[in-house]
């Protein structure tokens, strides 16, 4: 009467998620990944030559990761092995492995299916190498994060990084229709409803078919509307770690949409990360660098603007201080661009490192004492003040290194006017003491 035997024998009539019945059959069954499946993409190549590479799956929660590595196994006859790195340890492994060593004995081999594989440290990720060097195990580990990031180096060496992408709305679509199909009814959802459903899966398809099954098991009524459904399902939280790939991401997207001055792109991506839980200090210390490295001189205000929204939003916080973020992204994004100042900075610095300890010219140096005056410190400088531009166009560089040029701004916002002075006292270098 123990739980062993009942559990075998009454483990076909439990209840299985929608999720889990809906699963592919076959790799033609998976949505979504044409660019990975299709006959002339990696995988499709793989399956249709019998040969099976290890495999690192890099995507966004329900995409088809394990649905894949099983039917991959499928198809190449090898034993599928699932383990999670979460749950598994190192004396797990050394029985994986040495399970894989007498299936090879016998000419059989294995897939090894490792969830979350960026779980595992950099010793048990080392624990691969030799069984996937020699063939023992098929590697496919699948993760959510960065593989450059979460996994060794060696490791990924050895396998081809594939890149699941999230579920588009066709994709979802697909998945809903089977859904009905299998349960013999419509949702009860409006057009716009539907549409909304597919939104807040936010293309996780396991996700998408959990929300489903709530429905499907609703008291019967009316169509939904969008409110009725949201009312009706929990809303999922957007796909967002703000100590992961996700973060930087989203802080990539925001600033080149200010540099590339799309206003409305950088409102979004702001909405995102805010939406996401993202502290909005971290946002605001982001702008301040968005003003001095992309907009700099073409427009003097970026670098106030951005500084006074950070005391803003420091001064009132969450969700009213918020909006100064938003006015100053759309400030930011809306700004003349110049990098001059940030390139000629980078230059300056080359050629600092490049030079050593030059001196400066004596004849800009102060001379407090007799002998300093006498080894002539200060000899022959000009005070620019007393000349008659207020500009004497002396050097001040240092002896023996050619005068550069660092500052180059261009012709747009407020740079255009430095531009002007810029070739102005140039002009006077060149022709010291002549006519305007």
């Amino acid at each position: 009467m123990s739980g062993g035997p009942q559990g075998g024998l009454f483990e076909a009539q439990a209840p299985r998620p929608l999720a889990d019945r809906l699963r592919p059959g076959t790799l033609d069954e998976v949505v979504g990944q044409d660019h990975i499946l299709n006959p002339e993409a990696p995988l499709g190549r793989m399956v249709a030559q019998g040969r099976l590479a290890s495999l690192v799956l890099w995507g966004p929660p329900g995409c088809g990761k394990t649905t894949i590595a099983r039917l991959l196994a499928d198809v190449s006859a090898l034993e599928f092995t699932p383990i999670s790195a979460v749950f598994s340890g190192v004396a797990d492994l050394r029985r994986i492995f040495e399970e894989a060593r007498r299936r090879r004995q016998d000419g059989r081999g294995t897939l090894l299916f490792v969830d979350e594989v960026h779980r595992f440290n950099r010793a048990q990720q080392d624990s691969f190498l030799p069984y996937v060097e020699d063939g023992s195990v098929t590697l496919i580990g699948a993760t959510t994060e960065n593989p450059s990031f979460e996994i060794n180096a060696a490791l990924l060496s050895r396998c081809q990084v594939l890149v699941l992408q999230r579920l588009d709305a066709a994709a979802l679509e697909q998945l809903l229709a089977r859904a009905e199909n299998i349960a013999g009814r419509t949702l009860p959802l409006e057009s716009q409803a539907r549409t909304a459903l597919k939104a807040m899966a936010d293309g996780d398809g396991r996700f998408l078919l959990n929300l489903v099954e709530e429905l499907f098991a609703a008291p019967p009524g009316p169509e939904l509307d969008t409110a009725a459904l949201a009312q009706a399902v929990q809303r999922r939280a957007p796909l967002y770690d703000k100590s992961q790939d996700g973060h930087y991401n989203l802080i990539s997207a925001l600033h080149k949409s200010v540099r590339g001055s799309d206003a409305d792109a950088a409102l979004y991506w702001l909405a995102r990360m805010l939406a996401g839980g993202e502290d909005p200090r971290y946002i605001a210390r982001r702008m301040v660098r968005m003003a001095v490295e992309d907009i700099g001189l073409a427009d003097p205000q970026a670098l106030p603007q951005s500084l006074a929204a950070w005391d803003t939003y420091e001064r009132l916080g969450s969700p009213e201080g918020e909006l100064a973020l938003a006015q100053c992204v759309v400030y930011l994004a809306t700004a003349p661009k110049s990098n001059a100042a940030y390139r000629a900075f980078a230059a300056a610095m080359r050629s600092a490192r490049e030079t050593g300890s030059l001196m400066p010219p004596k004849h800009i140096l102060n001379a407090p004492t007799r002998l300093m005056k006498d080894i002539g410190y200060g000899a022959g400088y000009e005070y620019d003040h007393d000349t008659k531009e207020s500009f004497s166009g002396q050097n001040y560089f240092p002896d023996g290194l050619a005068r550069q040029t660092f500052y180059d701004p261009p012709d747009r916002g407020f740079e255009r006017e430095i531009r002007r002075r810029l070739d102005y006292w140039q002009k006077l270098r060149a022709h010291p003491g002549g006519d305007d």
